[in-house]
């Protein structure tokens, strides 16, 4: 609840309208790095909910029948505007979750590319034809879209994840509802209004705000046909089973313990660079950071040196200029990571370098965590099984590539993995045997969601998946008989060939 009144609020996105909540009930937005309440968020209430899905649901049918080239140009306008307006984005995103405003407009960029992708819609909603199954008889299909689909973004991409949900929704012909994160509103709004000008129709994307009962009514609402998120594994293992039991479509995509596997032939000043940024870009905060590095063999000798480039890193408030590590999003997430810090010394794991303490001049209150980095772990300590999601590196030893594999297959997590080598066959054979969703050889990994599985990933959300999540096939099958046929006589049993 929020007793700060003198601050921005956020407006809720309905019917085309930036509208004032009616609700009495508030969230403070805080700035990351100093802890301070910079605007308000409303938890929206029932009515403003309903009207935001009666919304969609009244522009479908308009929406829906809109050419697929008309679409294309308006999202071919929005790209235009997001190139235009990056650096405005960035500093919103700063503003709000407090990562660097490089690594901010990298989160822009990447949204960025999804929008363009979905420009090329017209190659990628594509069906298909069989001609001549019999005389005179085709078969075909459309692609066509499903009716009001929903979003629920995380805070760590305020940017990125929201355009990776509603342009690919939206420009299949469907209308979309989004709930963005709570903490980090702003970004989406400012995308909202870019969208309205690039010439989005009215009542095709509304946005609402809230916590557990907006998630709730997304969930259960009977006109909304399909959800996505991403976010933590409780709340997407709750959605994904409370929206499917619903009878919609759900991708949830959640929590991520990526390893890194050094082999002792790898490139050593390569290599550690690539881990200390996957490591401790964004503070940790992403969810296909490389959070864990296995070490193999006498790869376990280059240490020190991985921690002495860890250390030279800059820790300060995000719009700060040479920064390098932000704060983390809020002193609950501070809390922690410290936390899982210290379970990982109390198992008896060793800490090279611990960042709990670090000082930022004039942002003492900021939520500030350095790099940290914890040798001898082993499986079965807490800072190993949980997902930290902070600035902190976990390193195991392995003997082997064969012990490495088994220590990844053995992660109940697994949305990706990266290999160290200069060597084709090790990572050949590493790329074949992991049993992981994206695996990246000699760098950090890629995001192409579009081929990412795991056992906390449940669908797809790009590329032509994210086109199949979308949409929904109609298959025809067509006969008409030349002039010179005629069916002489009733066909009462099944075809076979030649008849």
């Amino acid at each position: 609840m929020c007793y700060s009144s003198s601050v921005p609020t956020t407006k809720l996105f309905i019917d085309g309208k930036f509208v004032e909540s009616k609700t009495s009930e508030w969230l403070d937005i805080h700035n990351p790095a100093t802890n301070e309440v910079i605007a308000r968020v409303p938890k929206a209430t029932q009515e403003e909910m309903l009207a935001a899905v009666d919304s969609c649901s009244q522009s479908y049918h308009s929406w829906s029948e809109t050419s697929i080239l008309a679409r294309q140009q308006i999202f071919l306008r929005y790209q235009q505007l997001i190139k235009d307006n990056i650096k405005e984005l960035a500093r919103s995103i700063t503003l709000e979750q407090g990562k660097t405003l490089a690594d901010a407009e990298g989160d822009v960029f990447r949204g960025l590319q999804v929008v363009e992708h979905t420009c090329s819609i017209t190659s990628l909603m594509l069906g298909e034809t069989l001609p001549s199954i019999t005389k005179d008889m085709d078969t075909y299909t459309y692609r066509l879209p499903i009716g009001v689909c929903a979003g629920i973004a995380p805070f760590n991409f305020p940017a990125m994840i929201p355009l990776w949900m509603f342009p690919m929704g939206m420009v299949c012909g469907n209308t979309y509802l989004l709930k963005p994160s709570e903490r980090v509103p702003a970004c989406t709004m400012l995308l909202a209004k870019m969208l309205q000008d690039a010439g989005m129709p009215d009542g095709t994307l509304n946005i609402i705000h809230g916590q557990h009962d907006a998630v709730n009514f997304i969930c259960d609402h009977p006109a909304i046909k399909a959800i996505s998120f991403v976010g933590s594994n409780q709340a997407g293992e709750y959605i994904y089973e409370r929206g499917s039991k619903n009878g919609k479509r759900v991708q949830s995509n959640m929590g991520a313990k990526n390893h890194g596997v050094v082999m002792p032939d790898a490139n050593k000043e390569t290599t550690l660079n690539q881990l200390v940024g996957a490591a401790f870009g964004a503070a940790g905060q992403r969810c296909m950071a490389l959070s864990t590095a296995i070490l193999v063999g006498e790869a376990r000798n280059w240490l020190p040196e991985l921690v002495e480039r860890a250390k030279a890193l800059r820790v300060n408030a995000g719009d700060q200029a040479g920064v390098d590590v932000g704060p983390l999003i809020s002193p609950q997430a501070k809390e922690r990571v410290n936390s899982l810090i210290q379970s990982g010394v109390d198992e008896g794991a060793q800490l090279l370098l611990d960042g709990r303490n670090v000082k930022v001049k004039g942002y003492e209150n900021g939520n500030f965590v350095g790099p940290t980095i914890i040798s001898n772990v082993t499986p079965q300590m807490k800072c190993y099984t949980e997902e930290i999601f902070g600035p902190v590196l976990v390193v195991l030893e392995a003997e082997s590539l064969d012990d490495a594999i088994s220590l990844v297959n053995n992660n109940p997590y697994g949305n990706g993995t990266a290999i160290f080598t200069t060597n084709g066959a090790t990572a050949r054979k590493y790329t074949h045997k992991v049993d992981v969703g994206q695996v990246s050889v000699c760098g950090p990994i890629c995001v192409r969601t579009s081929h990412l599985y795991s056992k906390t990933c449940t669908q797809q959300l790009l590329f032509s998946m994210g086109i199949q999540f979308y949409t929904q096939i109609k298959t025809v099958t067509s006969q008409w008989k030349a002039e010179d046929s005629t069916v002489k006589t009733p066909a009462v049993s099944m075809p076979t060939m030649g008849r």
